[in-house]
């Protein structure tokens, strides 16, 4: 299902417990199976999909396609988690997932063919690189995936936008002309805020250790 953007934040004051650090404003449930989480695993599912089509000819349509369907997805499984009650820990997983998925099978993709420079490959894998590193600091510390917030929507937003367009652009149309300078302004954009987003996670990550060692907790 779609993850809910602040069911859970860390408070702006270092010196808040870590109990605390984390308050959730939704309820949440234990079921697994159910539609939103069947949605959420349509869109895994299509990633290697996704990316197979980009790498093999004349497939470009077909991978649009995909991306389309993996948007309205992602919408709907989050509207219908919300609307019948469905929100659930495995969704809240899913779903971003899904987004991280989509996104380094893209940028992988798009670098393999040229739509996109090796060094902006490296910035955005980059940076799911440096926050895959807080995962196991965090588990070992009884705390699961820092919450996705509205920025970290907001940048995967922009980049799963810019995607399709760079796609289209690749042709020789007057709509693939048109579809380039939007595209870029979506990548520029959404990188900037990809990062902007890291940066708001590892503060979070920050205070949590904060408070941890302020009650006593191990390094």
């Amino acid at each position: 299902m779609g993850s809910v953007d602040e069911g859970a934040r860390v408070g702006g004051d270092d010196a808040m417990p870590a109990a605390t650090a984390f308050v959730p404003v939704t309820r949440v449930t234990s079921t697994i199976v159910n539609i939103p989480n069947g949605l959420s695993a349509v869109r895994l599912l299509g990633v290697p999909l996704f990316v197979w089509l980009v790498l093999v000819p004349h497939a470009d349509g077909l991978a649009l396609l995909v991306l389309m369907v993996s948007g309205w997805t992602d919408y709907l499984d989050g509207k219908l988690a919300r609307q019948w009650d469905q929100i659930s820990r495995i969704g809240q997983l899913l779903d971003p997932l899904a987004d991280r998925l989509y996104i380094i099978g893209t940028v992988y993709a798009f670098t393999v063919r040229g739509v996109i420079p090796v060094p902006l490959a490296v910035v955005l894998l980059s940076r799911d690189v440096i926050l895959a590193a807080f995962l196991p600091l965090l588990r070992r510390r009884g705390y699961g995936p820092l919450p996705v917030h509205f920025l970290g929507k907001a940048a995967t937003f922009n980049l799963l936008y810019a995607f399709p367009l760079l796609l289209l652009a690749e042709g020789s149309s007057p709509l693939a002309a048109a579809a380039r300078p939007v595209g870029w302004a979506f990548t520029v954009w959404g990188t900037f805020l990809y990062w902007w987003a890291a940066l708001l996670y590892a503060r979070q990550f920050r205070q949590l250790i904060v408070a941890d060692r302020m009650n006593g907790a191990p390094a």
